[in-house]
Parts: structure tokens; C-alpha cells; sequence
């Protein structure tokens, strides 16, 4: 448990400016309780709200949530379809909320293949929340980490820049995060131990932190724990410490 101060916020030496979270184990939580799996991602959507409340009271500047990969479209049809549907009434039920307490809202993958009205709800919603700033809030939906580094590829050729200009800044330029730090902090729910095709490129040097918690379970005060775990590590990028 993480230590708090008396105004309910973390005790944090350090805070990391960007946290990325994979939130795993919604389907397993429902099926624990005899639920059907989208009882479980429809509880996991719910929880998001208070993990927002907890980034702001922690300082945190930069969220990113793995909604829905470009590889989750080979699940059942009836589940795709049911995430869509949840996830357009996420965006319904929490978008004037989120832009009234100054979230940025920004979508990181592609609308193609998505059902014209969640495309369009999708756009709205960044479009309100563009001018924004307390919190940045990128939702990762219809992404995958490969296929966002071949596009950024494929539009430097197409773009005909030189060869010689070809560096990570350049490439930067290209993601979805542009203009945006990596993560520094990469939190993953549900047991497993795998970044699954997540921010290839910008988690290079990002701390990871694993929990066996699923998602729907992972609290506020789970949140504050994982970040004072965080504030423990030391940082290196490669280097070695001042003591050697």
C-alpha cells in the first residue's frame, strides 16, 4: 500500500510524466463471478474514471490505455461487437465529464474498419477535448505497435526524406505520439508477462511494472502503489550510477 499524504495524494520522490497501462484480465474477472466476458470489459471501462482521478492527484501528465489492438478483431464476433458497443457508450456517457475537468482526449491507431457512428464519436471527442491540458489521455484503439512503425516507414519514403535525415527524431515525427514524451512507465494488469505489440518503439527505456491483479480490481490505490514502486527505480537509460 502506498503511503499517502493528508490530503489523500501518493508520497512520490519521483513521478513519472508518462504512464502506459495494457489493462489486462477483464475477461478472467468476469468469469471468475459467472459472468459473461463483456460483463467484465464493461466493469474494466468503469474503472477507468477513478485511475484518470488518480493520475491528476499523482502529477502524472500523460495517460496511455490499451483499449482494443489490431489483433483483438480475430476474437468472437459477438465480443468485437460488444466492445465496440461499450466503448461508443463510454465515450457518450463520460466525454463532457472528461472535457469539463480538462482532459485531452487523443486516439492513437486507425478508424478503418470501425462502425461509422463509434468513428464519428471517436472524432468528436478529440475535436472537444484538443485545447485541453491537464491531463493527456491517449486511448490506444484498433493499434498495434508493428504496424504504427510501418506506416511512420512508409510515410518517410513516401514523403522522399533523405536518407541522411533518417534518425528517432525523424521517426518520432511519424507515431501516433508525436510531440508527445515516451512512457516512462509501462503497467500491466492481469498476470501475464508480455508488452503485446504495445508502444514498440516509444517503450525502449521504460520501467515495467506486472501485476496479478485484473483490471477491474486495480484501484486507485493499486495505481498509487505501482507509482511508488516506480519512484524506487533507478533510472539508468544504459548508463551505470554515479557509484559505478
Amino acid at each position: 500500500m502506498a503511503n499517502l499524504t493528508a490530503n489523500g495524494k501518493p508520497e512520490l520522490e519521483r513521478i513519472p510524466q508518462h504512464v502506459a497501462i495494457i489493462m489486462d484480465g477483464n475477461g478472467r474477472w468476469a468469469q471468475q463471478r459467472g459472468l459473461p466476458r463483456l460483463a467484465g470489459h464493461r466493469a474494466g471501462t468503469n474503472n477507468i474514471r477513478q485511475i484518470l482521478e488518480g493520475c491528476v492527484e499523482a502529477g502524472v501528465r500523460y495517460l496511455t490505455i490499451y483499449a482494443f489492438s489490431t489483433e483483438n478483431w480475430q476474437r468472437p464476433q459477438q465480443e468485437v461487437f460488444g466492445l465496440m458497443r461499450i466503448l461508443e457508450d463510454v465515450i457518450q456517457r463520460e466525454l463532457d465529464e472528461m472535457h469539463r475537468q480538462g482532459v485531452c482526449l487523443r486516439h492513437l491507431g486507425w478508424l478503418d474498419g470501425v462502425d461509422e457512428s463509434l468513428s464519428r464519436q471517436v472524432v468528436r471527442a478529440v475535436e472537444l477535448t484538443r485545447n485541453n491540458t491537464r491531463l493527456f489521455l491517449n486511448v490506444a484503439f484498433n493499434y498495434g505497435g508493428r504496424a504504427e512503425i510501418l506506416a511512420a516507414i512508409k510515410a518517410i519514403i513516401r514523403e522522399g526524406v533523405s536518407i541522411e535525415d533518417i534518425n528517432e527524431v525523424t521517426v518520432n515525427k511519424y507515431l501516433f505520439t508525436h510531440g508527445q514524451p515516451d512512457p516512462d512507465f509501462i503497467i500491466r494488469t492481469g498476470g501475464e508477462q508480455r508488452l503485446s505489440n504495445y508502444l514498440l518503439w516509444q517503450a525502449a527505456y521504460a520501467e515495467i511494472y506486472m501485476t496479478s491483479i485484473y483490471w477491474p480490481d486495480f484501484d486507485k490505490a493499486e495505481l498509487f502503489t505501482a507509482l511508488q514502486d516506480y519512484a524506487r527505480r533507478d533510472r539508468r537509460f544504459g548508463r551505470v550510477n554515479a557509484n559505478g
